[in-house]
């Protein structure tokens, strides 16, 4: 029986649904992004994450004027395709993270609303691969499955809570990594796979050394970065671990050495959440700081 916070959550969820004049809900496809238009309301201009290289495609109930879409910097995407109902954008490597691209859409047969307007934001490493962009009214079906989302939301973000509890009253050291699961009788296994990775051409720092590691429920990836003298220090804000399909393993947490004026080069930890099929590779690694400079490294395997 679910919990009266949990109830008021849903109602409110429900409630809110039709306040604006752009709304977000569940979309039909696992991993998309729905986004509602309505004729009423205030104007909303919905964000979306677009990263360099990486596909956006936009799906719309309603068939699209061609001529009528605006995309301000359009010379900085390698390619803008307008199809009849969809729209596939990919940004060149020439973007760059936190700048803001403004995109309008017109619809063919004229009904409100018109248009629709989106602000395109630069991620370090992130995208939206697919949108669904509907004009309808919303029918009971999309609220019931919107309950489903928010009901399986609310589950993951449980277990998240268990899992973090769990490692906040479990002891420090290895008694902690075998009280919480994380390691087991076969321990953990080490690679150096600093020959096999491919950095790229655009990387702000040189990978000095890459070691990954795999334990029962989790995989690491240690990475020595070597800051040219006079270089502006590195500071990680984020990480992927992306696989070949382009799905993307949970990364837990990351970690940076502190910084030492005896030495240029500086440790950087990412652990990520073993899948329970096992770790498929290779995959890539992407590192980016609170600025516009990013590292990718390919071809990460792990033990």
């Amino acid at each position: 029986m679910p919990s009266s916070s949990t109830i008021v959550f849903l109602a409110l969820v429900l409630a809110s649904a039709g306040a604006f004049a752009q709304s977000e809900s569940s979309a039909s496809v696992p991993g998309a992004r729905r986004i509602e238009l309505t004729p009423e309301g205030t104007p909303f201009v919905a964000e979306i994450a677009v990263s360099a290289g990486l596909s956006t495609g936009l799906y719309f109930d309603s068939d699209l004027m061609r001529d009528g879409i605006e995309l301000e910097g359009r010379e900085r995407f390698t390619l803008v395709d307008v199809g009849q109902a969809t729209l596939r954008l990919v940004p060149s490597s020439r973007v760059i993270p936190g700048e803001h691209f403004r995109l309008v859409v017109r619809f063919k047969d004229g009904a409100a609303p018109v248009s629709a307007s989106f602000l395109l934001q630069v991620h370090p490493a992130k995208t939206v691969p697919v949108i669904e962009v509907y004009r309808g009214k919303r029918t009971l079906e999309t609220y019931q499955q919107e309950i489903r989302e928010v009901r399986a939301e609310l589950e993951r973000c449980r277990d998240e809570s268990s899992r973090l509890v769990a490692e906040h009253e479990a002891p420090a050291g290895l008694a902690g990594l075998l009280s919480t699961g994380t390691l087991d009788k076969e321990g953990v296994v080490g690679r150096v796979v600093t020959q096999d990775i491919l950095p790229s051409s655009g990387n702000a720092l040189e990978a000095a050394s890459v070691i990954t590691y795999r334990a029962k429920r989790a995989v690491a990836v240690v990475v020595t970065l070597a800051t040219k003298a006079g270089a502006q220090p590195w500071n990680l804000k984020g990480a992927t671990l992306r696989g070949r399909s382009g799905a993307e393993l949970q990364v837990l947490r990351v970690w940076q050495e502190p910084s030492s004026p005896l030495t240029q080069a500086r440790s950087i930890v990412v652990e990520a959440e073993a899948p329970d099929d096992g770790v498929q590779g290779p995959y890539s690694l992407k590192l980016w700081e609170d600025g516009p400079r990013t590292i990718t490294l390919g071809n990460v395997t792990f033990p």
